[in-house]
């Protein structure tokens, strides 16, 4: 009668099924160490395991999908149709007005700040004394009564 090795085979199967987890472990935190885009299928690719594996076992399962989720990229904002996206040509004119646009604005801000200095020197010549217009005020020495 053969020896019963039943025991030798199921302990080979624990070692075997330790050693899985341990490398898709292992290729998780690494991959996520290193900013490695994670699925199912990179994972299974770089422990040397299936996916279908992956997949049943419940643990590895969600630290996939959460690790999945937070690096998902952000999906991009819908793309403009071609009718409705400007061409070169009009960004150019658009540039090109708005460049005009800011030149007339310099301008304009030179000239009221040209016209506030000679304003504000004006004032301050009127109110040094002896100015020709300096007259001293007078008061009048009648009083006027009720009429």
């Amino acid at each position: 009668m053969p020896a019963d090795n039943a025991h030798l085979i199921v302990a080979a199967a624990r070692r075997r099924a330790a050693a899985t987890r341990r490398r898709a472990t292992s290729a998780l935190r690494r991959m996520d160490a290193t900013g490695t885009v994670i699925t199912f299928e990179t994972v299974a690719r770089e422990a040397g395991v299936s996916r279908s594996w992956l997949y049943n076992q419940p643990d590895l399962r969600a630290e996939i999908e959460r690790l999945r989720a937070r690096h998902r990229p952000v999906p991009a904002a819908r793309p403009v149709p071609d009718r409705q996206r400007a061409s070169d040509a009009s960004l150019l004119r658009r540039l090109e007005a708005a460049t005009e646009r800011n030149r007339q604005l310099e301008s304009e801000n030179k000239e009221l700040r040209d016209a506030l200095t000679h304003a504000l020197g004006e004032r301050r010549t009127a109110d040094l004394p002896g100015h020709p217009h300096d007259t001293p005020k007078k008061k009048s020495s009648a009083a006027i009564g009720p009429c």
